[in-house]
């Protein structure tokens, strides 16, 4: 069995830093995505892909289900986007449920388009969608269903997508997520400036794989009377997604001071979702640093990863190396 593409970056960071507390770090060698973090006090605490042993186990299944985070938030008073589960046809008739595909297409219409599509439990971005019409609707939520039987159809909002990521009541890294985009040279087709930009995250080991033949991409470039094959204008930007996941080639910019109110309800949405160590993804009219008027919670994420991020840059890197020997530190007691 051969190991593909990078792999993850949370055990690299954690042994290059644990000696700065007197901690050691055992990395299962050939997959390197579990290990064992032994403090000089002789606790031990273990960790697996981004998730730590920081979060209770229920507090953390909830938010890993957007649906029942979503539930909870709303009921707790967090402006959350408006939205319902549907199900495939397959998953609905085994549960008895009739909130089956062409339900879930009433649903949209009702809500009216664009609406975005996601699936309930996904992450990284994977399958989210913006649609704008009935082919594009159950061409999507079918590509969901082939990986996931439960999706969400939410009600489209717009703004600057940030994430506040929260440890123990402390505000320790926050950063606004802008989608792939590519700017023009005035010469090179939107495909060719897409190439250059995936051999760059691999020159810079940053494991964002573009999928050149995205159809959310060519959807994207549609709806902005464009193709992969258009030539931009010197200096021109295009987004080519709607999502901002750095996974997905989206790119990510340092926010160094936010408004006290987001904070504070950054801090206290972590809390109420039972959470040591929260990414609250945030979608803002405005800037972070401003005072709030509409924003939406998009999300929580209980493990919030955070390698694209730390391979976007040297800077990133570090700021990514000292949020995680806080992580450290709050996992020794």
């Amino acid at each position: 069995m051969k190991k593909k593409g990078v792999q993850p970056i949370l055990g690299t960071i954690l042994k290059k830093i644990a000696p700065l507390i007197g901690a050691t770090v055992i990395l299962e060698p050939f997959w390197k995505i579990v290990g064992q973090i032994t403090f000089k006090n002789g606790r031990k605490r273990y960790f697996r892909y981004s998730s730590l042993d920081l979060n209770p186990l229920g507090a953390s299944e909830i938010a890993k289900d957007k649906d029942y985070a979503n539930f909870f938030m709303k009921r707790m008073g967090y402006p959350t986007v408006h939205g319902k589960t549907f199900y495939s046809d397959e998953w609905a008739e085994a549960i008895g449920s009739d909130r089956k595909i062409n339900q879930a297409f009433r649903f949209a219409e009702k809500i009216g388009f664009p609406v975005i599509l996601k699936p309930n439990s996904g992450s990284q971005g994977s399958n989210v969608s913006l649609v704008h019409s009935k082919t594009e609707f159950y061409r999507a939520l079918r590509a969901i269903f082939k990986r996931d039987r439960i999706a969400l159809v939410q009600k489209y909002v717009c703004g600057r997508d940030y994430r506040v990521v929260v440890l123990d009541n402390k505000i320790i890294s926050a950063y606004e997520r802008i989608p792939l985009s590519v700017t023009g040279d005035g010469q090179s087709s939107i495909l060719s400036l897409l190439k250059s930009k995936q051999q760059a995250f691999i020159a810079s080991s940053r494991d964002t794989q573009l999928t050149l033949n995205d159809p959310r991409i060519r959807i994207k470039l549609k709806n902005q009377k464009l193709s992969l094959q258009s030539v931009l204008h010197e200096a021109k930007k295009v987004f080519l997604l709607d999502n901002a996941n750095l996974s997905t080639g989206g790119d990510a910019v340092e926010v160094k001071h936010i408004h006290p109110e987001f904070g504070k309800l950054a801090i206290a949405l972590t809390r109420d979702m039972g959470l040591r160590l929260c990414g609250v993804d945030l979608m803002v009219e405005g800037t972070l640093e401003e005072k709030p008027k509409n924003f939406w919670v998009l999300e929580v994420n209980a493990a919030p990863g955070l390698d694209h991020y730390a391979r976007s840059g040297k800077t990133q890197e570090k700021i990514v190396e000292d949020m995680y020997l806080k992580v450290l530190k709050s996992l020794e007691y």
